[in-house]
């Protein structure tokens, strides 16, 4: 049973056929099967077609794990694309999977373009790797009868998460584990820099699939004990008193083409109550102190703060601003690259506070160029942040929008990550353990992308590291949460 089934799509002519051969020229390879919509001509025995949807849907899932059964171990490429095995590739997964009994393997592999071999590593899966688009890279790589025995706890039928759920469920017997070696190249199609693709999943065309993955990931909390119901504990917003109701607090450094018009923006807001804007500046040295000295000159409102500590990241500033003496009731998020959409930014996020009950609100916010021109994917209103269960599908999601606003107490007492990547999203999910957190949709906040944004075009080892600490920090809640449950 050391035998390999092997599994491909076969919808798009002409992408295919070279992987297959390469397949079935191995010795370790039981049987190949095609799947997809339309069956492409006469096959050679050793291979069989499956007639699909074209999709990885959960039905099409199941029939893999039908024709799994003849071999001990069951190969999936999840993409069309060109796909080139290495040396001994399908003998080191062998080894690995037969040599630890682990449920599901994964491997690094290379891009390949150009005529060039490009490194493509991945990164180590942990209990909190739950994105649904987590990267394996295009080949996994299953023992059968845990592919099988999964498949089989799967009760809800989806059109397009089939393969979230398999994972999932393999997940539950053991986490995948990496080999962290190039054991296979791909043809590499996407060549968009990282900036634009990390908008994909709140694309509203992708609104079906977020819907069903958010499905998916539910399920997967509760028969982890990780799934919290909609109950949370209740805010009290007169118990401390606070020298203004709001605060902004911008954290920046070396933003001098844009920190004006960041100040500028929140300065023109009307609001019926007192409010500041609080902004740490993290010893920039360009121009940017001294044009927030001139603009704190002009404007009582603006308090410019300078730490002594040089150690601080996004986060550590953050906590600068709400342990400020001058920090307000309510504190709220404005990047120095960005901009408030209109002038009633700040009325809308504090009302929200006292309409709903919450200890932090977040906005939606619109995609623009550095000309305030729209761009894609437009509105982003994450729209899956639902009060019955957005704080479970948090865990799935790589951010949770913007603008940010915070109930200072309850931040205060939480505190951020002193980090300067994911430290939004650490705290949110922290607080959305026990707490409400309100939604704005409609567009209060101007996302402007340009060359100097951090995320605009990071390295696949940048992009590695980024998604390791928010897989890490899931990691903290997931257990947190299930431990809270036990308690209960």
């Amino acid at each position: 049973m050391s035998k390999i089934n092997c599994f491909l799509s076969s919808n798009t002519p002409g992408v295919w056929e070279e992987c297959m051969a390469e397949l079935r020229a191995s010795s370790l390879v039981n049987r190949v099967y095609l799947f997809g919509q339309e069956r492409p001509g006469e096959l050679p025995e050793d291979c069989g077609f499956i007639p699909t949807d074209g999709k990885f849907s959960t039905h099409a899932v199941r029939k893999i794990a039908d024709h799994s059964n003849g071999a001990g171990y069951t190969l999936i490429l999840t993409r069309e694309t060109g796909i080139r095995l290495g040396m001994l590739a399908l003998e080191r997964f062998l080894e690995v999977a037969s040599g630890t009994g682990v449920g599901m393997v994964y491997s690094d592999y290379y891009d390949s373009g150009d005529g060039k071999l490009s490194a493509h590593p991945v990164i180590d899966y942990q209990a909190g790797s739950l994105r649904d688009d987590f990267e394996f890279g295009p080949l996994l790589f299953y023992r059968s009868a845990a592919l099988v025995r999964a498949v089989a706890g799967i009760s809800e039928s989806l059109e397009f998460a089939g393969l979230y759920q398999l994972r999932l469920k393999v997940s539950q017997q053991g986490l995948p584990w990496r080999i962290p070696e190039y054991l296979y190249s791909v043809e590499q199609l996407d060549t968009r820099d990282s900036g634009k693709k990390m908008f994909d999943y709140v694309d509203p065309k992708n609104r079906e699939v977020q819907v069903e993955m958010e499905k998916a990931a539910t399920t997967h909390l509760k028969e982890v004990g990780a799934y919290l119901k909609p109950e949370f504990e209740t805010i009290r917003f007169e118990e401390a008193d606070f020298p203004v109701e709001a605060s902004v607090i911008i954290p920046v450094l070396n933003r001098e083409k844009t920190v004006a018009d960041a100040i500028e923006s929140v300065m023109t807001q009307e609001c019926d109550f007192e409010f500041n804007l609080i902004l740490v500046d993290n010893h920039s040295t360009d121009r940017t102190t001294a044009m927030v000295k001139e603009l704190a000159a002009r404007y009582p409102r603006l308090i410019h703060v300078i730490p002594e500590r040089r150690d601080l990241g996004i986060g550590g500033c953050w906590n600068v601003g709400i342990h400020h003496p001058q920090c307000g009731k309510f504190a709220i998020q404005l990047d120095s690259d960005d901009l408030y959409a209109g002038k009633d930014t700040l009325k809308l996020i504090v009302e929200a506070f006292y309409e709903q009950q919450c200890a932090m609100v977040v906005g939606s916010y619109q995609m623009c160029n550095f000309q305030l021109e729209e761009i894609p994917p437009g509105l982003v209103d994450h729209r899956e942040w639902t009060p019955e269960n957005g704080r479970n599908n948090a865990l799935r999601i790589n951010g949770l929008g913007a603008p940010r606003a915070f109930y200072t107490p309850v931040l205060r007492k939480i505190n951020i990550p002193n980090v300067s990547y994911g430290e939004d999203y650490g705290v949110g999910l922290a607080i959305s353990r026990y707490y409400q957190i309100g939604r704005i949709y409609k567009p209060l906040y101007l996302c402007r992308r340009w060359e100097d944004n951090s995320d605009a075009s990071l390295s696949v080892e940048a992009q590695n590291k980024h998604n390791t600490y928010k897989d890490r920090l899931r990691s903290f809640e997931l257990a947190a949460r299930i431990k809270l449950n036990a308690q209960r």
